[in-house]
């Protein structure tokens, strides 16, 4: 069988991405995988790459891994900025070392943009302007990030439209690429880019009836508070300033609202809940995108063993 994205060269390096929306199973369909066929992880998620956030991300416990070596896992602190740029160079790093061992590198994770800058590249913008972004946030702080996003879509409007008006972080790299360059983020992304050579790509995508994906979400989050997701935001709100990665993520701007006073918990949950759902959503929208996915079919409930199978068959044919 062939796979898209698999060209005919022995030369190239097999690696398999497990993608799909949030609470879909990619973190555990990555570790069964992983097991059947001496595989290592490398993880392809925004947050996970924090430290001290385990609960509020669902992160994988040191259990659920054993034997399993992870990558892109507990790498920075939540007080530092970590690009799509610093990923593509440290997750490309991982992906050699792994097969260099004689191992198939698997990339689990629901971040779509991660995903593409490590295996098509990132465009080569501007450098970075720190009195700029501090200006930036400064009006987010006061304002919102809705201001900034009507400036956007005045001056790039196709990025406008891909970005969530409260996605403070891209909106805030959006618009300084264009107010640095004069030249906005979608000229940009046109130009050639740093491609990864040497791999063909098996990509798997995990789907599911609406319904079920959004149970899953909303048990899921439920969990998180019950397992103690207060106490993880606490630790962190002592630790470090309001302006850092933790406290924008979802679940960990609820839990401190609610810390906070300004809100119940159960508002805080509800919240977090509708929030996951509208992440995994344009989640979905991303993936359905790339014609290189071949997408395995959850139809019911919590079993695995299905999937698990048709998974394991499509990386056997592909390797």
């Amino acid at each position: 069988m062939k796979y898209p994205g698999c060209p005919d060269n022995d030369m190239k390096s097999p690696a398999v991405a497990v993608v799909g929306p949030t609470a879909s199973g990619k973190s555990r369909l990555g570790i069964v995988l992983a097991r059947a066929f001496q595989g290592e992880i490398v993880g392809c998620d925004a947050l996970h790459v924090y430290r001290q956030m385990d609960i509020g991300t669902a992160k994988v416990t040191l259990k659920e891994r054993e034997g399993v070596p992870h990558h892109m896992l507990d790498i920075a602190e939540p007080d530092r900025e970590f690009s799509a740029g610093d990923y593509q160079r440290q997750a490309r790093t991982a992906l050699r070392e792994i097969s260099g061992r004689g191992r198939l590198p698997i990339v689990a994770g629901g971040s779509g943009f991660y995903l593409r800058a490590l295996i098509d590249g990132l465009f080569e913008g501007p450098e970075r302007s720190g009195e700029l972004r501090a200006r930036m946030r400064s009006i987010i702080l006061r304002k919102g990030p809705d201001i900034l996003h009507r400036l956007l879509e005045r001056a790039d409007p196709e990025s406008a439209a891909r970005i969530a008006p409260n996605d403070a972080d891209r909106i805030i790299r959006a618009c300084e690429i264009y107010l640095v360059s004069g030249k906005n983020m979608s000229w940009w992304q046109s130009q050639p880019r740093d491609v990864l050579t040497g791999y063909r790509w098996l990509k798997i995508g995990i789907d599911m009836p609406r319904e079920l994906l959004y149970q899953r979400i909303n048990l899921r989050v439920e969990r998180m508070f019950e397992n103690g997701l207060l106490d993880e935001t606490r630790r962190l709100i002592d630790a470090y300033p309001a302006a850092c990665p933790a406290f924008k993520a979802i679940g960990y701007r609820q839990a401190a609202e609610h810390l906070a006073g300004r809100v119940t918990l159960t508002q805080a949950i509800e919240s977090t809940q509708m929030e996951s759902r509208r992440y995994a959503k344009r989640q979905l929208t991303w993936f359905r995108a790339d014609g290189e996915i071949i997408w395995l079919r959850a139809e019911s409930g919590f079993e695995t063993d299905a999937l698990d199978e048709q998974a394991q068959n499509a990386v056997r044919d592909f390797i």
